[in-house]
């Protein structure tokens, strides 16, 4: 149960995470899963590729598809939509941290 708990809460810190990643460079979902992993999220690609799905419907994301090694990759960068979001999101971490500290 506690587990279902926080995975939910996290949900919020992986995706601005993602929009934070995918407003420097286009980023793809191993990459995603890696950079997450070094910061203790603990994700399969189940878990993952849903949430960039997701976040690409409601159009903080746009994803475009490049040929690697014989393979389509799916990069994702952040929309104009993202970056409003991410912005936001950042006061809001702020307030929040200066608050629990």
């Amino acid at each position: 149960m506690e587990e279902k708990i926080l995975r939910k809460l996290f949900l919020g810190f992986i995706q601005i995470h993602i929009l934070h990643h995918a407003k420097i460079e286009p980023i793809y979902g191993s990459w995603m899963l890696e950079e997450l992993k070094s910061h203790g999220y603990q994700m399969s690609p189940g878990s993952l590729y849903p949430i960039l799905h997701s976040m690409e419907e409601n159009g903080l994301l746009e994803k475009e598809d490049k040929l690697m090694d014989g393979k389509i990759r799916k990069y994702y960068r952040t929309t104009d939509k993202g970056e409003e979001v991410l912005k936001e999101a950042r006061k809001k971490a702020y307030e929040l941290f200066h608050e629990i500290k």
